[in-house]
């Protein structure tokens, strides 16, 4: 299993690439960061020197989406760091949540997504595609390489998963909704004549390493609050009773709206109706031997990557217990 670490671009910057620098020695090989530009810096102007300070890290966003900036753009972003650093970015991106919803936009269609992730990966790669009806390519590109990872949770994103991305991103460590949702992922891509062990299984979510189990909760909890946007939004298109599992809905009817202004935040009141058992499913907490039990459970279930969210009071502890206690184990 490979590991990341995810964190938000707040300033100053030189924090964001400080800690990057220590992931990569502690024996992580991704490095990811939100990305939504209202609400955190620009993440592109980050990656540049994160790159230029480590030696492998591979990074990328977590996620981004396929309506902030022209396809061609972000394609460009990724070919440029890629030429200056030797391949060593990832495309995490899904429809849109904070980025979209903090400026009064909804998320994009799947169907916009679809047609986004093979534009930008084939710019990246150097190659002609059709984009605003016009066959264009970068001509400069040389043996670029993007992978494309895709957040999911419904039935109908997990379906283009499995068709048409190069990894999967489940943004909760639950193993219940992990087997679900890889399960689903996995039958698209035979259905679609893919090989299913070609797509790289991502689990991100929060990790708080220590013993007071009832503080780790209550810096956690925002995540559920986080995971319960999206939710919604499948409650909302397929019912309390629909193809999603009661697992990953069931928590969410309690909740009343959400501020963006506390996105991905220790204290966010619009995560209040999250109960500690699903701050306890949805992420990793207690000493470091539990954290080490979950993620060989997910390792067995098909878990390629953690993805550590780093969003609480003690992330230098819990960034060096894992260098030194759980990296290795797992």
């Amino acid at each position: 299993m490979d590991f990341g670490v995810v964190l938000q671009a707040d300033p100053p910057a030189r924090d964001v690439v400080a800690t990057m620098k220590a992931a990569e020695d502690s024996g992580f090989r991704y490095g990811w960061t939100f990305d939504s530009t209202v609400l955190w810096q620009e993440p592109f102007v980050i990656y540049s020197q994160v790159l230029a300070a480590t030696s492998d890290l591979v990074v990328g966003p977590m996620v981004t989406n396929p309506v902030t900036r022209d396809w061609s753009v972000l394609a460009s972003l990724f070919a440029t760091l890629n030429d200056m650093f030797g391949n060593r970015t990832v495309c995490g991106i899904g429809r849109g949540d904070s980025a979209r919803r903090v400026i009064g936009r909804a998320p994009a269609s799947l169907a916009t997504l679809r047609e986004a992730m093979a534009v930008v990966k084939g710019l990246a790669e150097g190659r002609e595609v059709v984009h605003h009806g016009t066959p264009v390519r970068i001509p400069w590109v040389r043996d670029g390489k993007l992978e494309m990872w895709m957040a999911a949770y419904g039935p109908r994103a997990l379906k283009l998963v499995g068709e048409r991305a190069d990894g999967f991103i489940l943004q909760t460590a639950d193993p219940d909704i992990a087997r679900w949702t890889i399960g689903s992922v996995r039958a698209a891509a035979v259905a679609a004549g893919r090989d299913p062990a070609a797509i790289t299984m991502c689990v991100a979510a929060p990790a708080y390493v220590g013993d007071d189990l009832a503080h780790q909760r209550d810096q956690l909890r925002w995540f559920g609050g986080m995971v319960g946007n999206h939710v919604a939004d499948l409650v909302a298109r397929y019912g309390e009773s629909g193809a999603v599992p009661k697992a990953l809905t069931d928590y969410i009817r309690d909740r009343r709206g959400y501020d963006y202004a506390h996105h991905g935040r220790a204290g966010n009141r619009s995560a209040d109706f999250v109960p500690d058992s699903v701050v306890d499913r949805f992420c990793l907490t207690g000493p470091a031997a539990a954290h080490v039990e979950r993620l060989r459970e997910l390792r067995e279930i098909g878990v390629d990557n953690f993805a550590l969210y780093l969003m609480h009071d003690d992330k230098e502890r819990t960034l060096a217990a894992y260098g030194s206690e759980v990296v290795p184990h797992v």
